[in-house]
């Protein structure tokens, strides 16, 4: 982790600050909890569409907040710096607003449906990262790879994932945050796009 990059991301610093504070203070406040959670039915019912921002800064238990945390310390402030602060910022929150969009089009019908985390937006950030850095070696579960192969292999498990698999994961949260993460970088610096493809060709034997 360079130093420099890390104290000039700001947006960062203060969203893992964000994310670690009203977390911990969540954690043994269940007011706070309930009234910041994604629920499906208040959303339906109350218009309560708040939630679907407030749920990405508080999560279940100190593991989960960690992981997300983890991946947001290594990976932001990289596309921070290339992309600036507040362009930086307005990338995350519509990460967020991705996945909390996609989960609320998935789990429409199921009025019982709640959750929490900064995954989304994690997601959004981490898919961006392998199209700027695609080469960048990651450490995954102690295996490295290139950050493409990783964002590739994780959108494609959150789609199989997504609406199958019932483990406490927000796998429509993970799916919809990467998939507005690419969609932006598409969108908005095709250049990213065009190194991407340039690079795989490179690395072609033939």
């Amino acid at each position: 982790m360079n130093m420099q990059v890390l104290m000039a991301a700001h947006a960062a610093l203060g969203l893992l600050a964000t994310n670690i504070i009203l977390s911990i203070v969540a954690f043994g406040n269940m007011r706070l909890l309930d009234a910041m959670m994604f629920d499906i039915g208040r959303i339906k019912r109350n218009h309560e569409y708040h939630r679907t921002i407030t749920s990405g800064f508080i999560h279940g238990d100190p593991a989960h907040l960690f992981m997300n945390m983890l991946s947001l310390f290594f990976i932001g402030p990289a596309i921070e710096g290339a992309l600036g602060t507040w362009v930086f910022l307005a990338f995350y929150m519509a990460c967020l607003l991705g996945g909390s969009a996609w989960t609320l089009m998935e789990h429409w019908r199921d009025s019982n449906y709640r959750a929490l985390g900064a995954s989304g937006a994690v997601s959004g950030v981490t898919a961006a990262f392998g199209l700027f850095a695609p080469f960048q070696m990651i450490i995954v579960f102690v295996i490295p790879m290139p950050a493409i192969l990783f964002a590739v292999l994780f959108i494609a498990y959150s789609a199989f994932a997504s609406g199958r698999i019932r483990d406490g994961i927000g796998h429509a949260a993970h799916l919809g945050g990467a998939l507005t993460g690419v969609a932006l970088v598409c969108i908005f610096w095709p250049g990213a796009v065009r190194s991407l493809w340039d690079q795989v060709l490179a690395r072609l034997p033939f």
